[in-house]
């Protein structure tokens, strides 16, 4: 059964000065594919941090300009850190395609990153290619999972905005 390719994506890329390489090797290869709409460079400037890309490109989500976003540093793990502090942004790092699969599938990531450190340019071609092909199906069984993490998210922000800022095993 061929199953139509899935809508076309709005893709964010940042990179700091540890994962600029691979970013103008990454952005060719997106602006040139059929499952992505557009393609917009945050902050391309030299001297960018990684916790400057990372929350610039993860609330293009949360503001609904972009769907996900590629982060590149050397490892990919401070650029998750620092993308999953933005209310709503699932971040993950992956350098495997199983790893890749469940983060979209089983935990609807919007950012995916990656370190130019830890794996090869082949690969990180590779992985990019296949995250453009997974979707998140909202009727999964998944979906039940993600919608909780959602709710809680959404709880604790309140309490925190609401000057109540409880640890998350207090009632």
């Amino acid at each position: 059964m061929n199953r139509p390719d899935p809508r076309p994506l709005r893709i964010a890329v940042a990179a700091d000065l540890a994962g600029r390489e691979y970013k103008h090797m990454l952005l060719p290869l997106l602006r040139g594919h059929r499952l992505v709409a557009g393609v917009v460079d945050v902050l391309p400037r030299e001297t960018v941090t990684y916790p400057e890309a990372a929350v610039a490109a993860a609330n293009l989500i949360k503001h609904g300009a972009v769907d996900r976003a590629l982060l590149i540093c050397h490892t990919g793990l401070g650029m998750a850190i620092t993308a999953n502090k933005v209310l709503g942004v699932r971040a993950v790092t992956c350098h495997d395609s199983y790893s890749l699969r469940a983060s979209v599938l089983s935990n609807n990531a919007q950012v995916l990153t990656i370190g130019q450190g830890v794996i090869g340019p082949g690969l990180a071609k590779q992985l990019v290619t296949e995250w453009l092909h997974h979707r998140f199906d909202p009727v999964a069984s998944a979906a039940g999972k993600v919608a909780l993490i959602e709710d809680f998210e959404r709880a604790h922000s309140l309490k925190v905005h609401e000057g109540e800022a409880h640890h998350a095993d207090q009632p």
